[in-house]
C-alpha cells in the first residue's frame, strides 16, 4: 500500500453514477470486543450465517466480473498484508535501520547466515496467518483475499530464474484454505525484483530498478510465467494483479510494460483474470489501440478517502467519495462514467473505510463501502486483515480487521542486536497474540440490512 499524498493526488477526483438500493435501520451500537465475546446490544444488525458458494472459474465481460455460467459475483474481501512481504509498521517494527524487508534480509544474513535468515523467515511466515486466521476471515463474511508476495517467495534469489524448493507452499496454503471456505484468492505482486516504485511496500526502499534493468524485467515475466503454468486451470483464482502501485515511472510507460506482460501470460494462461494496475494518477495511458484483442481483463486502483491528505478521517470525506460529491458526477460516478467508456472491469485492490472513526461510524463506513462497489460491479479488497501495535487494542479503529488485545503489546525488537531466540520468539508471537476484531464491521458485514448513515445515490 501507499504511503504518500504526492503518489495519492491523482485520486481525488475520481468517480461513478449506478443504482444501489440500501435497506434502512438504526445504526449499530456495538464497540469492538475480543475474539470470542459475543455483542449483546439490542442495538446491532441481525447477523446472517454466509452461505459460501463453491468457487467456480471467473472471468471479466461488458465491465462485470461473472462466473463460470455467467452469473454476476460480488467479490468483497481484504489484503493479507504483511505475510508474504513484510511492512513494519503493520508489526510493530522498524527503527536503527531496518525498517523494510530488504534491511532485515540483509542485517539477518550479515549477523547470522542466510540459511539462519531462511529459517526465521519460515517462522514468521507460519505465524503471521495461520488456520485461525482463516476462521477469521470467513466471520466477517469475506469471499475473496488479496495475496500480496514478494518475487523471492517463488524465484530461488540465490539462483535466478529457479523456482525455490518451497516455491508453491505458502500460496498453495492460501488457495486452499480459501476454496474450503468458499473464497477467492487474487494473487499480487506486491513486490518485484529490484522494485517497481521507491517506498518500503515493494520490499526495497529507495530501489525502483525495475524500469531501468531489463534483466529484472526479464526476470518479472519468468515469474509470472511459472505462476501462470502453475494455477492456470485453478478455479479458485480470481485473478492475477501483476505488479502493485507501479509508479516509478510514467503512465505511458508503466502502460505499455503492463500491456506486454499480461500478453504473455495470456499466451500460457487463457482463462484467468489479468489485473492491470493504474498509475498514480489514473488509467488513461492504457489506450484502445493498446490493448486490441486483449480480453478478459480489470483495471486496478487503490482509493483511500481521510488518508495520504484526501480529506479528513471522518464520514465526510466517504460520504463525499461515495455519494458522487456535490455535482452527483465526481467521486465513484466519474470512474463508473470511465470505465463504462472503456467497456472494462475494476478493482479496487486497497482501501481503508473503517481505521480511526470509532467502532460504531467505522462499521457503517465499511458496510457501506463494500456495497457502493458491489453495485457498481467492482471487486473490491480493503487494507488490511491484520495489523499488530506495540499497545494493544483498536482504539478508534487500527488498520487491521484485527489486532492484538489490550494489555497485549507486541515488542519493538532491535535487529541489530536482538539474538536468534529472541527474533524467533517475536515471530511466533504474531500467531498465538490474542486478537481484538473490528466486532463492529464483522456485525455489518454479515447484516441482512445496511446501515442508513447517508443515503446513496439510487
Amino acid at each position: 500500500m501507499q504511503t504518500s499524498w504526492d503518489e495519492m493526488k491523482g485520486r481525488l477526483k475520481y468517480g461513478v453514477v449506478f443504482s444501489l438500493c440500501l435497506m434502512l435501520m438504526s445504526a449499530c451500537g456495538s464497540g469492538a470486543n475480543s475474539v470470542g465475546a459475543n455483542s449483546t446490544d439490542s442495538n446491532d444488525p441481525i447477523v446472517v450465517p454466509p452461505k459460501p458458494e463453491t468457487p467456480t472459474l471467473l472471468h471479466t465481460e461488458n465491465g462485470l466480473w461473472l462466473r463460470a455460467n455467467g452469473r454476476p459475483v460480488q467479490l468483497k474481501g481484504v489484503n493479507l498484508g504483511n505475510w508474504l512481504i513484510q511492512e513494519f509498521w503493520m508489526m510493530g517494527q522498524g527503527g536503527k535501520g531496518v525498517d523494510d524487508q530488504c534491511s532485515l534480509e540483509a542485517t539477518l544474513d550479515r549477523r547470522f547466515s542466510y540459511a539462519e535468515r531462511e529459517r526465521l523467515y519460515r517462522v514468521f511466515r507460519q505465524n503471521w496467518i495461520k488456520e485461525r486466521d482463516w476462521d477469521m476471515l470467513a466471520r466477517f463474511n469475506l469471499n475473496v483475499v488479496r495475496v500480496p508476495f514478494i518475487w523471492s517467495v517463488i524465484e530461488d534469489e540465490q539462483h535466478p530464474g529457479t523456482l525455490r524448493a518451497d516455491a508453491w507452499d505458502y500460496l498453495d496454503e492460501a488457495v486452499r484454505q480459501a476454496r474450503s471456505r468458499g473464497m477467492y484468492v487474487i494473487l499480487d505482486l506486491h513486490g518485484a525484483v529490484g522494485s517497481q516504485g521507491w517506498e518500503q511496500h515493494s520490499g526495497c526502499t529507495g530501489k525502483n530498478l525495475l524500469w531501468t534493468t531489463p534483466s529484472y524485467q526479464a526476470r518479472t515475466l519468468w515469474l509470472w510465467q511459472q505462476i501462470a503454468r502453475h494455477y492456470k486451470d485453478n478455479e479458485a483464482i480470481a485473478g492475477y494483479s501483476l505488479l502493485n502501485e507501479p509508479w516509478g515511472t510514467s503512465e505511458e510507460n508503466l502502460a505499455s510494460y503492463i500491456v506486454s506482460l499480461a500478453r504473455e501470460v495470456r499466451a500460457i494462461d487463457t482463462q484467468h483474470v489479468l489485473i492491470l494496475p493504474g498509475h498514480a494518477a489514473g488509467i488513461s495511458a492504457y489506450k484502445p489501440d493498446l490493448l486490441q484483442g486483449l480480453q478478459n481483463y480489470a483495471f486496478e486502483m487503490h482509493f483511500y478517502p481521510g488518508f495520504f491528505g484526501w480529506g479528513q478521517t471522518g464520514i465526510s470525506v466517504h460520504k463525499d467519495w461515495l455519494q458522487c460529491g456535490v455535482s452527483g458526477n465526481a467521486g465513484v460516478c466519474e470512474w463508473s462514467a470511465r470505465l463504462k467508456q472503456m467497456k472494462a472491469a475494476f478493482y479496487v485492490g486497497e482501501f481503508q473505510p473503517w481505521s480511526g472513526m470509532g467502532a460504531d461510524i467505522g462499521g457503517q463506513v465499511t458496510r457501506l463501502s463494500y456495497d457502493r462497489y458491489a453495485a457498481l460491479g467492482w471487486a473490491a479488497t480493503s487494507w488490511s486483515y491484520k495489523v499488530l501495535n506495540n499497545t494493544g487494542g483498536q482504539g478508534a479503529g487500527t488498520w487491521g480487521l484485527v489486532t492484538n488485545e489490550q494489555q497485549s503489546g507486541i515488542a519493538n525488537l532491535d535487529f541489530n542486536t536482538a539474538s536468534p531466540a529472541e527474533i524467533e520468539a517475536l515471530f511466533k508471537s504474531f500467531g498465538s497474540v490474542p486478537y481484538e476484531p473490528q466486532q463492529t464491521v464483522m456485525n455489518w458485514m454479515n447484516s441482512s440490512n445496511a446501515p442508513n448513515l447517508f443515503s446513496l445515490p439510487q
